[in-house]
């Protein structure tokens, strides 16, 4: 099989010769030295190396505010790029002050066009780069829940979920149309090339989830759906992620059509693939699962490919085989990595 058949048939859980695995998108420091490990010139050749199945594009946005489409949003109306670093939920945004649905039209905030900032021949460009037997993944993000917190700032749009839902739902409304344009921006552009998307918002903590189980269905999942069905008309699958423990949000995102939910954040509760198996198998997959948090900064390569097998035997398919969060942080020893793809990579007999 190639990486396109491997990753489409671990995605829809039908049998492989070997699950896809995915490294994800180390952060800088990391891609160092994962470069100088492998003696490669950059991260791509790492993946040739690795035998890594997919290829990710960030969607191109530029924008005079910002250069990421995930920091779209200049919710604090500073005037000058958005800090793609530095963002945080929690600081008050500019619908801070709000108290009704009133207030939060009357509020002179300029709300961005995807299709002033997207260039069409730039998403051409960056799929045509992506190796031809390489499943191709869009990275979106979409994060619309993050985004609204962010417009009013959490602590604010917690409470206002609760007092005046509709003022959060017309904020949240325009976020998803802003996503839902971009999506057919990107789609439209590269002529069914992409195989993936990953969208997703961050909506668990170790032990739970951040919001109970009627606010994600009410607040999360109707965005997630809308974004889920228009990439499926594509015939493009969708890769959900969040981190942290969201066992109780998962028969919401099945029921919004979602293909696999990432990354598996292994430590959190209730996120053990045995866990995971139980009540999920043959209704979704899943995305991750080689913890991060522990295992990988601080294991040995033996307890890492120990590790590796075990996912395998409990999902022999409907798992691509990754670390635990995408932005694969400078604490993991190359030789970790090295042993977490050469036991995924093995044609078990």
């Amino acid at each position: 099989m190639n990486s396109i058949e491997r990753f489409l048939a671990t995605i829809e859980r039908k049998h492989t010769d070997r699950p896809a695995c995915w490294l994800g998108d180390p952060t800088p420091q990391e891609a160092l030295r994962l470069c100088e490990f492998y003696r490669a010139e950059n991260v791509n050749q790492v993946k040739r190396v690795c035998k890594d199945d997919i290829y990710a594009v960030e969607v191109p946005y530029h924008s005079p505010k910002c250069s990421a489409i995930y920091a779209a949003f200049d919710w604090y109306r500073k005037g000058s790029n958005v800090d793609i670093e530095h963002r945080t939920l929690t600081a008050d945004g500019c619908f801070a002050e709000c108290e009704d649905l009133e207030d939060v039209k009357k509020t002179d905030f300029q709300w961005p066009d995807p299709e002033l900032y997207i260039s069409k021949e730039e998403c051409r460009r960056i799929v045509e780069e992506a190796p031809g037997d390489k499943a191709v993944m869009g990275m979106l993000w979409a994060s619309h829940f993050q985004d609204v917190c962010a417009a009013f700032g959490m602590q604010n749009c917690l409470v206002n979920m609760l007092t005046e839902p509709e003022m959060v739902h017309y904020v949240d409304d325009r976020i998803v149309e802003f996503y839902m344009k971009a999506m057919t921006i990107f789609l439209e552009s590269v002529n069914g090339k992409v195989h993936a998307l990953l969208i997703g918002d961050d909506m668990g903590s170790q032990r739970g989830l951040m919001i109970s189980p009627a606010l994600v269905s009410e607040f999360v999942i109707p965005g997630a759906k809308k974004l889920i069905d228009l990439a499926h008309s594509y015939g493009v699958k969708v890769i959900y992620h969040s981190c942290g423990s969201i066992e109780e949000a998962i028969p919401l995102l099945i029921e919004a059509g979602a293909d696999a939910i990432h990354p598996i954040q292994a430590l959190a509760a209730g996120m053990e693939p045995e866990n995971l198996k139980k009540k999920f198998e043959g209704k979704i997959s899943f995305c991750g699962g080689v913890d991060t948090q522990e295992l990988l900064p601080k294991g040995t390569p033996e307890m890492v490919a120990a590790k590796v097998r075990k996912l395998r035997t409990l999902f022999p398919t409907g798992l691509i085989i990754s670390p635990s969060h995408e932005g694969l942080q400078e604490d993991v020893p190359p030789e970790n990595i090295k042993a977490l793809f050469d036991e995924a990579v093995k044609i078990y007999t």
